[in-house]
């Protein structure tokens, strides 16, 4: 494989990425808390009790959806993909926290931790070339 065929596989897996998870998180995370409304993110934002947060539970709830919902979209365009792998990374150890910290088992949790790696790898790679960070 040639160096320019390979760096295109690169781009193309992490365009694969990056639609598939960003479609995923805006459809059946995000979307659902975030348009769920103030009682679906209480619900969401009780996570923070595992780091010894109680407080605005409502509020963390709500920047956990956006942090699913809009930073979906940003991976799904390929637009400001590192800061949004960022907060969904932030997001992801707080969802495992929460699992763990409830006695649910690394079972549970792994989804939360699956997903936080894809993020922090994310992080560190970039979007790649196909994608709007790219472009401008």
């Amino acid at each position: 494989m040639t160096r320019s065929a390979a760096y295109q596989a690169l781009d193309g897996g992490l365009l694969l990425v990056r639609v598939g998870l960003g479609m995923m998180f805006v459809m059946f995370h995000g979307g659902p808390k975030l348009f769920g409304g103030p009682e679906v993110w209480s619900r969401v934002g009780m996570a923070m009790a595992a780091l010894g947060i109680h407080a605005v539970p409502a509020f963390w709830g709500l920047m956990a959806a956006c942090a699913e919902f809009f930073g979906g979209l940003c991976l799904l365009l390929g637009f400001f993909t590192r800061p949004a792998a960022l907060f969904l990374a932030i997001t992801m150890t707080v969802a495992a926290t929460m699992h763990l910290s409830r006695g649910d088992g690394i079972g549970v949790a792994s989804h939360a931790i699956e997903d936080g790696i894809m993020f922090a790898a994310l992080l560190l790679i970039g979007p790649g070339r196909y994608s709007l960070d790219h472009t401008f």
